[in-house]
């Protein structure tokens, strides 16, 4: 079978992809022959699996739950920052009237 170029798996391919190796002991040369795909695709894909098991392979434009968690936390900081600004400039002004 030739091999099927750059393109996207979807989440359950890349994870059937990894236990047709790790459960069922067929080897990465032939699953890769069998899907089509390079063995250093199936290679990595297996890393990422064996780092973060629920995490990996989040999908495209998203990110894993602890990046997705720190960014949201990164804007409502940002938020915070500027919701305090701006009390610092009001009190500026109220304090100039008061005087």
């Amino acid at each position: 079978m030739a091999e099927r170029g750059r393109g996207s798996y979807s989440r359950e391919f890349k994870e059937d992809a990894v236990r047709l190796v790790t459960d069922k002991g067929i080897s990465v040369s032939q699953v890769a022959m069998d899907l089509g795909i390079h063995e250093n695709t199936i290679y990595k894909w297996m890393r990422q699996y064996k780092a973060d098991p629920g995490g990996a392979f989040p999908g495209k434009g998203r990110l894993k739950p602890q990046d997705e968690e720190f960014r949201r936390l990164q804007r409502e900081n940002e938020v915070l920052r500027e919701e305090r600004e701006i009390l610092k400039k009001a009190l500026a002004i109220f304090s100039k009237h008061r005087v």
